[in-house]
This record gives C-alpha cells, sequence and structure tokens, in this order.
C-alpha cells in the first residue's frame, strides 16, 4: 500500500493519489450534479487501482480472474497487517471493511443468491469487451467499484481531507496536563462550530420567524374554510375539515401542476388522501423558503405513487403489505412478531394520510366512517390476548387510535388495564405532529389515569419526521403528557426528506427539548411505491457515525433499524446484522439481513436490493447540496 514499507507496483497517474473530495469534484457539472459519461467513470476506475486492471485483464477466464482476485486482497490484508505496515490502524480499518465488501461481492455463493456477477462484468470491462457485458453498467456502478478500489489501495481518504467535518488528526495526544486539555478544548470547540453550521441550516418550527408566518398561513386557511380564532382550537373542527381535494390546495399553496393533477387522480381513484388544516398551516405558501419539503412530502403524493396504486387498486392488500402483516397476523386486529409485545389495531384511518405510510394497502380513505372495529371483533382480539399471558406489553395502532372519541379510548384501555398481564400499553399516535390539540387536559387525563408506577406503565409513541414539524403546539401537548407521568418517545422515518447532513441530528436536539425521547429511526420500506423517498442504508449508518455521534448521548437514544419484512427490527450497526452481497449493474447494493433471532433461532435471512447511492447523491445535488460533504458514503457497508 503506499502507506506502507511494501513496495506496490506504479499506479500510473498522480491523479490516482487526489482525494476523495478531489475526484469527486472532477466528476461534478457545473449545475453541481454528477457527470453521467461511463466513460470518465471507467478511466477514473482502473486509475483507481492499476493492479486490479492488470489482475483483470491479465485473466483469461472468469473463474481464472475470481482467483486471481481472492489473492491480491488476501495479498492486501497481509500487507496491512504486518509487523512492518505503518498504515495507520483506522485507515486499516476502512482497507479490511473494503477486503470484506470485495470478497462478499467475487463469492461464487452470493452471485447465485442475488442472480448477479458483478465480477464478470468488471472482467469484461477490464478486458475492453464492453459488447459482451451481461447487462449495461451504470455509472452508479462504476462508482461504487472506483471508491471500493481506492480503499483497497487505502486511498479513501477519509481522514485526509481539509473539508472533512473532524479537521485535522488530533494533536493533544502528544501533549500532557493543561496544556493537551487546552488543545483538545480547541478542537472540541471547532468541531461544535462546524456542527452547528450544519444545524443552523435547518429552523424548527419553534422560532420565532417560522411562528409568524405560520400564524399568516392559520389566518388565510381560516378564511378560506369560514372557520374561527375559538375553532382553530378544537380539534374537531380540523377532523370536519380535513382537505381531501385539490381546490383548496391550489388557493392555499404554490403547488405546480404535476402535485395538484397527482391529488386529483388519487381522489378519483379513491386513493387515501388527506391533511388536517393544522399540519397545512406547516407548508409554506411560498416553496421558494426551501424548508419544508419534507413535510410536503408527508402529504402530498408524488405521481409515480398515484400510478401505483391506481395499478393495483383492487389488489393492493396483496401487492403493498411490504411488511407481511397477513403473515403476522394470528387473529383479526392483532399483528405479532416477538415473543412479550404484540399489536392491536382497533381504528382503521387516520386525521391525514402520510404518503409512505406502512398500512398504506389497509386504509380505505382518510377518516372513513366505518373505521371503528366492531365490538364483537374487538372482543375476540381482547380475548386472543388474555389467552397468550406471556405477552404482556400492546402496542395500540392503526391507523391512529388517538382519533377516536374519548369514550372509545377509555373503553379500548379498560379493556387492556383488565388484563393482569400487561404490563405497559403503548400508544403509536402521530396527533401530537399533526392534530396537537386532540391533546386537551381531559384526555391527558384519560391516558394518565391507567398508570400505575410499579404495575402499569403508559407510553406514548408518535412519529416526527423533521424539525420544522416541531411546533409550540406540539410543545403544549407534549406537556400534558410529561407533567402528568406519561412518557413520549419518537419513531423517525428515515427518508430523503430528513436525510442531509444533520438534518436528523436536528430534530433529535429539538425533540429533546419539548421532552421527546428519540427512540427508532426506521430505514425506509423497500415499497416500490415510495423508492422515491427512500434513502440508502449507507447515509443511515453515516449519519449515524459522522453526526449524530457528536451529539450528547440522551440527544442520540435512537436506534436505527430495518423492519425485516414478515420478522421484526433488525438494528443497524455496520457488518453485524447484514451483509452487503453484491452491486448490480444499475448501481444497487443487495443485502443479507438478519433475523433478530440470529445466535437464537435458525431463521431464513431476507435478501434486500436498496436504492443507488450514486441516484441518492443525484437528488441531493438537484436540492443544492454539495456532494462533496458525503464522500464518505461509499464507505458504509
Amino acid at each position: 500500500m503506499s502507506e506502507t514499507v511494501t513496495p506496490r507496483p506504479a499506479r500510473g497517474t498522480n491523479r490516482a493519489e487526489e482525494g476523495g473530495a478531489r475526484v469527486l469534484q472532477r466528476l461534478l457539472r457545473e449545475d453541481g450534479g454528477l457527470s453521467l459519461d461511463p466513460e470518465r467513470y471507467l478511466e477514473l476506475l482502473w486509475e483507481s487501482e492499476p493492479e486490479i486492471h492488470a489482475t483483470l485483464a491479465g485473466s483469461t477466464t472468469l473463474e481464472a480472474a475470481r482467483d486471481a482476485m481472492y489473492g491480491l486482497i488476501e495479498r492486501i490484508e497481509r500487507q496491512i497487517l504486518a509487523l512492518e505496515s505503518d498504515l495507520h490502524p483506522l485507515k486499516q480499518a476502512t482497507v479490511r471493511d473494503c477486503v470484506r465488501a470485495v470478497r462478499s461481492i467475487i463469492a461464487p455463493s452470493n452471485e447465485a443468491v442475488t442472480g448477479v456477477s458483478a465480477l464478470e462484468h468488471l472482467w469484461r470491462l477490464a478486458r475492453g469487451e464492453a459488447d459482451r457485458l451481461p447487462e449495461p453498467v451504470s455509472c452508479g456502478f462504476l462508482m461504487e467499484f472506483i471508491q471500493l478500489f481506492r480503499g483497497l489501495a487505502a486511498r479513501s481518504n477519509i481522514y485526509d481531507e481539509v473539508e472533512d467535518v473532524l479537521g485535522e488528526l488530533p494533536d493533544f495526544l502528544e501533549l500532557e496536563g493543561r496544556e493537551a486539555a487546552r488543545r483538545r478544548t480547541e478542537i472540541l470547540d471547532a468541531m461544535a462550530a462546524a456542527m452547528d453550521r450544519y444545524l443552523d441550516r435547518y429552523p424548527s418550527g419553534l422560532e420565532r420567524r417560522v411562528i409568524e408566518r405560520r400564524q399568516e398561513n392559520r389566518a388565510r386557511i381560516l378564511a378560506a374554510m369560514r372557520g374561527t380564532e375559538a375553532a382553530w382550537e378544537d380539534h374537531e373542527w380540523h377532523l370536519a375539515h380535513v382537505v381531501r381535494s385539490p381546490g383548496i390546495l391550489a388557493e392555499l399553496l404554490d403547488l405546480d401542476q404535476a402535485e395538484l393533477d397527482a391529488v386529483g387522480r388519487a381522489v378519483k381513484h379513491r386513493i387515501p388522501f388527506g391533511v388536517t388544516p393544522f399540519y397545512l398551516s406547516l407548508i409554506d405558501r411560498d416553496r421558494r423558503l426551501g424548508h419544508d419539503g419534507a413535510v410536503r412530502a408527508q402529504v402530498l403524493p408524488p405521481p409515480d405513487y398515484v400510478d401505483l396504486l391506481v395499478e393495483h387498486r383492487d389488489e393492493r392488500r396483496a401487492a403493498f403489505d411490504f411488511m407481511g402483516e397477513r403473515d403476522s397476523s394470528p387473529a383479526d386486529l392483532i399483528t405479532r412478531r416477538y415473543p412479550r409485545i404484540a399489536i392491536i389495531k382497533p381504528y382503521n384511518t387516520c386525521s391525514q394520510i402520510c404518503v409512505y405510510c406502512q398500512r398504506n394497502w389497509e386504509i380505505d380513505e382518510c377518516m372513513a366512517p366505518d373505521a371503528m372495529a366492531p365490538e364483537e371483533q374487538l372482543d375476540r382480539a381482547i380475548a386472543w390476548l388474555r389467552q397468550h399471558p406471556s405477552i404482556n406489553e400492546v402496542l395500540v395502532t392503526g391507523g391512529d387510535p388517538m382519533v377516536m372519541p374519548d369514550a372509545a379510548i377509555r373503553l379500548l384501555l379498560d379493556r387492556l388495564a383488565a388484563l393482569e398481564q400487561v404490563r405497559r400499553v403503548r400508544i403509536g399516535t402521530r396527533t401530537p405532529v399533526v392534530l396537537p390539540m386532540r391533546w386537551t387536559e381531559a384526555l391527558a387525563d384519560l391516558v394518565a389515569g391507567y398508570q400505575r408506577p410499579g404495575e402499569r406503565e403508559v407510553c406514548v409513541v408518535t412519529h416526527f419526521e423533521h424539525p420544522y414539524e416541531v411546533t409550540p403546539e406540539a410543545l403544549e401537548a407534549v406537556r400534558r403528557l410529561r407533567t402528568r407521568g406519561v412518557s413520549v418517545y419518537n419513531q423517525q422515518v428515515y427518508s430523503v426528506w430528513s436525510s442531509r447532513r444533520f438534518e436528523s441530528a436536528k430534530l433529535r436536539v429539538v425533540l429533546r427539548s419539548i421532552g421527546v425521547d428519540p427512540y427508532y429511526t426506521f430505514n425506509m420500506k423497500g415499497k416500490e411505491e415510495t423508492e422515491a423517498y427512500i434513502a440508502p442504508i449507507a447515509r443511515l449508518l453515516q449519519e449515524r457515525k459522522e453526526e449524530a455521534r457528536l451529539l450528547p448521548g440522551l440527544d442520540r437514544t435512537d436506534e436505527p433499524v430495518f423492519n425485516v419484512p414478515r420478522l421484526g427490527k433488525n438494528h443497524l450497526r455496520m457488518w453485524q446484522d447484514h451483509r452487503l452481497l453484491t452491486i448490480r449493474p444499475d448501481g444497487r447494493r443487495v443485502y443479507s439481513f438478519h433475523p433478530w433471532e440470529k445466535n437464537i433461532a435458525l431463521v431464513p435471512p431476507y435478501y434486500y436490493t436498496d436504492v443507488s447511492i450514486f441516484d441518492y447523491l443525484q437528488g441531493l445535488a438537484a436540492r443544492g447540496e454539495d456532494l462533496r460533504e458525503y464522500r464518505t458514503i461509499w464507505y458504509y457497508f
């Protein structure tokens, strides 16, 4: 390697020594996006590690290329672990991660599982046989291997870039006592200042300028709906005035024709759609402000989403049940994937519809009049829970159960409290975000009344997705619960709309300020209809390590997870419970996810094809992001 005493073949050009950010600079167009010229990527691919090019080009068969590559990566690993190696241990770790990734990608067993041989594509490209490729390769495919090959050659440049958030390597370790402490403080202050520059990009709904804009929005909405200030504080008024058609949206918001057409088609074909007046007030009238992308994405269905749901309208229960809930529902209204907890779903609608809802295949319409489960069906579900005393925690979800009337909530909680086995009732609801006035003093008293310290806990789990959703009204709803001893947790869905640098870190900070504990961060599901919302797994891993890790521990209590269909949550820690299998010609990574039962029971893994990192970065560039700030994303597997 370049940083060991072991000699390696010449690398060809000085450009091969460029840092990761400078490599990206070579590939950026004038508009900030990545070049789409495959020839540029192919040139850089072989510059990245000429020895690999020579190895592949000199192999006369695919299996000879495989054997040669195994030998090469074994030699690389032995070199970095040799006594003579002077490569920094952290840089060694990156090389070893790349060795592990390449070894997995060229494994025949993984080729059989995925039906793809990335090695064959590389081999034929090296031999000038592009016309014999099994299928064309994308710039995303080439970029993945450019980064992998650079990593193998110890040229990932993760630590050597001046643009790096963490700055230079610390020199305080060479000092002692107060002098060392002062130097370390200077470095930590620089880290915090760099982080603050990112956090300041994302205003929260608690900032005065945002509150003032939303007061203007509220006045326009009330005028359009002929409502009063008193009505605005009444959750029943909001439920009675849920926006279900594009007409009022066009009057109140800056929407383009494609957005209006998508909403219109959704309504025409009875695709669930609805927005509460309160949540509508969180959307900026002038989209050029650029702060409300996550809010708009929550409720405004993109055209391809509507197209797919219309296409499968009659078989949506089979087409869109990504989590396989039908196969984990032992009784009506019940879902169970774990030994000690089960889900009960008494109410099958919400005050508004989230585009990427896990259960969009179950909900017929926003605020459907027949959403409440029949009493006899609910009785059978409660009886089923009673017959399974091993279940001592119940998650009440839906739909959104807190849209039910107080009397129905009381009746349900009475039934759950009568089950002696139940020591915790968890209520899943998005009302603190989209309908915070629902949390009246009376409702807070009702829910808190089922707390029995030492015997039974009642807690609320909600879904803030972005700091722009955190409002004074949400703060008040949370305060009413917290002052009564009811804990409030948050589950964020990590989508492209919350995935810019430090965007989710800002959400964690703001949530803690209003008394909400971050609980889970969900990797977006691989649902076909919401693929445009999915951020790559590598980006969530990068966010967790490079951004969230800079926050105090109580700000980052959430666990990043991937919800394995039919099986349950898998903790997203690099390499621990998942493995990179290959990279498809279109640039998408394929992973094997181990079930939560790993080391407990033999349950088959789940194979998942992620979205392309390259395509994701193109989307960030279109939103004005500097892609050099994301250059380490390729080294998260």
